[in-house]
Parts: structure tokens; C-alpha cells; sequence
């Protein structure tokens, strides 16, 4: 893949306290990385510092096929609209400030409201939308100008199940035109549409990798062992000495997957019932980030 952007001990401090500490990571053309972490962990203020609106204290941002400024969108975790503006007019403004000629902006504009699923109410006022409307509206206009990086900050923490299902099914499609960086600390939507993970922690980068090479490097194999009653995983239990039941279910870590598995195996075969299931259960990316973070 042909590298984007690079970052190199980018760095930010305010008043001496370090809220950015040296991070490191580029991203590939055509790609969707998540920068996930609890607040506080530095994610708004790097998401600045690309976006040109922070100066950083040290560190490179250098993008390797243009220029930075002129090459992304930005949608802030809190972005402000003009009540009284139509869909439309608040596009077209956008559109002309990202350097789209006058002659084109109203077209480009209309184009970007019907691609984000707003084509019916590009004439409607801003202040008759509801959340996810804005969302999409915000979406709009850090794409209108198809930048070659879009940087997004906590895109659908503020969303209801709805509004955050149809945006991120809106950034699955935006994957296939352009790069994706965005901040999150819902897990579950970087589970859902990632390509690379950049974990960060008290301003420090402390993991980073596709979720497959995280998950290689950070989970542990668990076994859920379904039986037909609750009396037969208990029984299992108390006669094997392993695992903890969930009603008719038996979770068991285990803890050497090759030499743990024949011994699992083996006690599965001494069981006096019939077993309907086994399955490996994979770690949540929540989990995963649990453990990354005891790195520290």
C-alpha cells in the first residue's frame, strides 16, 4: 500500500504538562484507522495538530502526496452550523472555502447532500435537523471538496442506535474514495470498520497494528461448551474441575492453546452426556484494549 501520511514523534504540551508524547504512525492510502482510548488520551488534541489548528510543541506531519491543508476534511467532535443556512447553502459555503471554484461549488454541493443520503432535504433549514441529519450534514462538508484524508473526531458518540448505525454504514462506503482517521471511544465501531488500530494512552501510542495482528498478539483462547440442561454443566464442573457455568453453558480459559486443548478434549470425552457445542470465543476488542492498557 502507498503511505499517505507519516507522523513522527509528534508531541504536544500545555503549560509543561505533556498531553501527546511522541507518537509515531502513518496511514495508507484507502484505508480506515481508528484512534481509539479513553478521554483524555489525546486523541482530539492529535486530530488538531493534522488538521493544522494546533501547532505541535516537536514532531513531523508530513503528507507524501500533497499538501496537508489542502488535501483533508475535518468533521470536530462538536461541529458548529448556521440554523438559518439550508443543507444546500451551508455545503456550497464549505465547498468554496475548500478552494472548489464558484461555478462548481452549488453542483459538487448537491452531488456531496445526495452521496450522504440528504438529497431530499437539501433546501430544508439546518435547524429542522435532527442529530444524525447534522452528522451527515457535517459529514458533507468535510467531503465536498474530495480530500484525500478525512479526519473525523468521535463521529457517532452523540448519535442514538439509528443515527449511528446509518453513519457508520455512510463511512463503510467513504472507505472506497478516500482515507479514514477517526477518533473513538466506542470500541465496537473500530471493531466493525478498521483497517489499522492505533491505541493511545495518556497521550502515549502504546499499540498499534491491524485488529488481526492485535488480536494475535494480546488475545487469549477461551471455549464455550454448550450441554442440553443447567444439570449437566454443572455436573461437568464439579466432576471435571474446570471452567465457571452460565446455564447450560461452560466457559474455560485456556491457558497453553495446544497442550490445554487435549486436556480440554479429554475432559470433554469423559463427560457422561451428550455435548451440543464447542466454539472458540475470540476477545472483544474492549477486552483487548483492557489488556493493552496494563502495559503501562
Amino acid at each position: 500500500m502507498t503511505t499517505l501520511l507519516q507522523v513522527t514523534s509528534l508531541t504536544k504540551q500545555f503549560a509543561g504538562k505533556v498531553v501527546v508524547d511522541g507518537i509515531d504512525f502513518t496511514l495508507a492510502e484507502n484505508t480506515s484507522t481508528a484512534l481509539i482510548g479513553p478521554n483524555g488520551a489525546g486523541k482530539t488534541t492529535t486530530l488538531s495538530m493534522l488538521t493544522g489548528l494546533l501547532k505541535p510543541t516537536s514532531g513531523i506531519v508530513k503528507m507524501l502526496d500533497g499538501d496537508l491543508r489542502s488535501t483533508i476534511g475535518f468533521l470536530p467532535q462538536f461541529p458548529q452550523f448556521h440554523p438559518w443556512l439550508s443543507a444546500l447553502e451551508f455545503t456550497e459555503m464549505a465547498a468554496k472555502l475548500n478552494g472548489v471554484p464558484a461555478n462548481k461549488a452549488k453542483l459538487e454541493a448537491q452531488k456531496t447532500l445526495e452521496f450522504v443520503g440528504l438529497g431530499n432535504d437539501i433546501n430544508k433549514k439546518i435547524a429542522t435537523f435532527s442529530g444524525g441529519m447534522k452528522q451527515r450534514l457535517g459529514i458533507s462538508q468535510a467531503i465536498v471538496h474530495k480530500p484525500k484524508l478525512l479526519l473525523l473526531d468521535e463521529p457517532v458518540s452523540a448519535l442514538d442506535p439509528v443515527g449511528r448505525r446509518e453513519v457508520l454504514d455512510l463511512l463503510k462506503d467513504l472507505q472506497q474514495e478516500t482515507t479514514i482517521l477517526y477518533s473513538t471511544h466506542i470500541l465496537n465501531d473500530a471493531e466493525e470498520m478498521t483497517d489499522q488500530l492505533l491505541f493511545l494512552r495518556d497521550g502515549k501510542l502504546v499499540e498499534q497494528g491491524t485488529l488481526h495482528e492485535v488480536r494475535e498478539r494480546f488475545d487469549e483462547p477461551n471455549y464455550v461448551v454448550e450441554f442440553n440442561t443447567e444439570e449437566e454443566a454443572d455436573h461437568f464442573i464439579q466432576s471435571e474441575h474446570i471452567g465457571k457455568a452460565k446455564g447450560r453453558y461452560v466457559y474455560i480459559e485456556i491457558i497453553d492453546e495446544k497442550e490445554s486443548m487435549q486436556e480440554l478434549l479429554h475432559h470433554l470425552s469423559n463427560a457422561p452426556y451428550k455435548i451440543r457445542k464447542v466454539e472458540r470465543q475470540t476477545a472483544s476488542l474492549e477486552e483487548i484494549f483492557m489488556k493493552v492498557a496494563k502495559k503501562i
